[in-house]
């Protein structure tokens, strides 16, 4: 992983942010307080994001490259996850108050460029502001629901 760029600025995150599926029921203002805790960081090809057991921190939104999601259980991992392309977020696990550690791996297949979020930082916001912690937490329950569909269904 490479610094933070010192370049991409929170408006950036904001445009982006704005473009994703994700936090599409936000307000501009809400996109705007979410993108004051993202910053930009860069993977290369083949290079783990995070593993099955990590500290589960931050989420991620996908900029640019393709990342692969796999769920674990146990010591094993399966390759029932998917493909993550641009504008799709992962490391949902830093959204769940009780989860310590990650339960799936994240690994760039490509180049890739994220926008993170550290989620005790988010999970506060949204204590915050009770209108844009119900609407993350419809589309974090969507997002759950649908990589555990994924996982069952094989």
């Amino acid at each position: 992983m490479s610094p933070p760029d010192a370049l991409a600025d929170h408006a950036d995150c904001a445009g982006i942010l704005a473009q994703t599926a994700f936090f599409s029921a936000l307000t501009p203002q809400q996109i705007r307080q979410v993108s004051t805790l993202g910053r930009v960081e860069h993977y290369p090809q083949d290079n783990h994001i995070y593993d099955l057991g990590d500290q589960a921190a931050d989420f991620y939104v996908l900029v640019d490259g393709m990342v692969r999601f796999t769920i674990g259980l146990g010591n094993r991992q399966t390759h029932a996850g998917q493909i993550l392309k641009r504008g799709e977020l992962f490391g949902w696990a830093a959204l769940v108050e009780t989860a310590q550690q990650r339960i799936a791996a994240a690994l760039a297949i490509t180049p890739c460029t994220v926008i993170a979020i550290n989620g005790d930082q988010l999970l506060v916001l949204m204590d915050q502001d009770h209108t844009l912690g119900y609407r993350i937490m419809q589309q974090l329950n969507a997002l759950i629901t649908g990589n555990l569909t994924s996982f069952a269904s094989g």
